[in-house]
């Protein structure tokens, strides 16, 4: 017999996000939160990076992956909320109605707000169409950092890192403490963005990965350069790192819209998606950001489920936010005029190549409503911020909001 709960916060994943939205909620006396989470353990990416820089922002305090994620989980609990892991929600089964799946066997709760953190991941090497064969070897950053932090298992003697970005540097940190020699660092970009960090390792600029060689184990990879050239690295170990998409099959089974550019539910400056009682928080909603962004997001967040719980109208679906030109995307990518401002007052953009300078156009129906001019320049797939003091200057009757670039 399927057992049937109610409970009146239910937040769906304990990475950064849903921890710190489950300790402001619990802590504001919502009555009964719940937090579940898949794995384990809580904590989310955290848990299995071992190098220092988190907690700085939101916790004042520097800590190492693993302590930031402890650290969330106990603040969460002492809060009040109720941490359940290794639970697994499977589906939905009516509106706010979760079925689940866990130690307690399979259980539907029904929650007065649903909260989905369910985070992001790397996509694997199939999801990259990168030809040859499946063999043992072929990893993403976070089963190669769980192999190593949380399993200490040997990977491999001889290892290829595909990407540049900082996690590609943190897969590299972590092949070298797993006693593998990195060989090189490939990416398709023309530069490097922090060649200091990589000094040792010789950085494969405008090359892209063409063949996976090997049966049962890899034995190398073949690389193409932009100008024809190719080459074969001899190698037992490759890291796929990087290209981050929103964990979102639950959403998606719910029914939630989603947003085309980021690939994550479509949100308003709240976080609230056009479901009445159903809230998204974390890189759910944009790949991938730092994990301090995530937990202000949830913190954030925290304010709209209070102010549901109170009875406050949830607003309808509000006004599409939509990018162009060499703009990937937009988050939050939907406005009320009238509505909150989003975290730090601005919104985060991702470019499909340099902006230098960024310049930044918003417009409705023709009008234009801002226009913003950085001065710094900012790479592909970092972050470009957009200040929020314009959504009051839009028509609420009006037609989609457009950024370009």
């Amino acid at each position: 017999m399927v057992r049937q709960r109610t409970v009146d916060v239910l937040v769906v994943g304990a990475g950064p996000a849903g921890l710190t939205l489950a300790a402001e909620v619990a802590a504001a006396g919502a009555g009964r939160v719940e937090v579940l989470e898949r794995e384990e353990r809580a904590g989310g990416i955290p848990r299995h990076c071992f190098h220092g820089g988190f907690g700085l922002v939101d916790l004042r305090r520097p800590m190492r992956g693993p302590g930031y994620a402890r650290r969330l989980a106990d603040d969460a609990v002492r809060a009040g909320a109720d941490l359940r892991t290794g639970v697994t929600a499977t589906g939905w089964a009516g509106p706010r109605t979760l079925e689940l799946t866990g130690p307690r066997g399979i259980e539907r709760v029904t929650a007065r707000a649903v909260v989905l953190a369910t985070g992001a991941r790397e996509r694997p090497r199939a999801a990259r169409l990168v030809p040859g064969t499946r063999p043992a070897g072929v990893l993403t950053t976070g089963e190669l950092q769980q192999a190593v932090h949380l399993y200490g298992q040997r990977v491999g003697r001889r290892g290829v890192v595909i990407g540049a970005d900082p996690v590609a540097h943190a897969a590299a940190r972590t092949l070298r403490l797993g006693g593998v020699e990195v060989l090189a660092l490939v990416t398709d970009r023309p530069h490097h963005p922090a060649p200091t960090l990589t000094r040792r390792v010789p950085v494969l600029t405008r090359t892209t990965v063409t063949e996976l060689l090997g049966r049962g184990r890899l034995t190398g990879v073949r690389l193409r350069h932009q100008d024809g050239r190719t080459t074969t690295v001899h190698c037992d170990t490759v890291v796929f790192t990087g290209d981050w998409i929103p964990d979102h099959e639950l959403a998606r089974r719910g029914g939630i819209a989603l947003d085309p550019g980021t690939r994550g539910p479509a949100v308003d400056t709240g976080y609230r998606t056009a479901v009445p009682g159903v809230l998204a928080v974390g890189n759910l909603l944009h790949g991938v950001e730092r994990s301090w962004f995530a937990a202000e997001e949830g913190r954030t967040a925290a304010a709209r489920v209070l102010g549901h719980l109170a009875g406050d109208a949830w607003p309808g679906p509000g006004l599409p936010v939509r990018v162009g030109g060499p703009l990937l995307w937009v988050a939050p990518n939907r406005i009320h005029p009238r509505g909150p401002a989003p975290l730090l007052g601005r919104f985060v953009l991702r470019a499909t190549e340099p902006l230098t300078p960024p310049r930044l156009v918003v417009t409705q129906d023709g009008r234009t409503l801002y226009r913003q001019r950085g001065v710094r320049p900012v790479r592909r797939g970092r972050q470009l911020p957009l200040r929020a003091d314009w959504i009051g200057r839009a028509d609420p009757d009006g037609g989609p909001v457009h950024i370009t670039g």
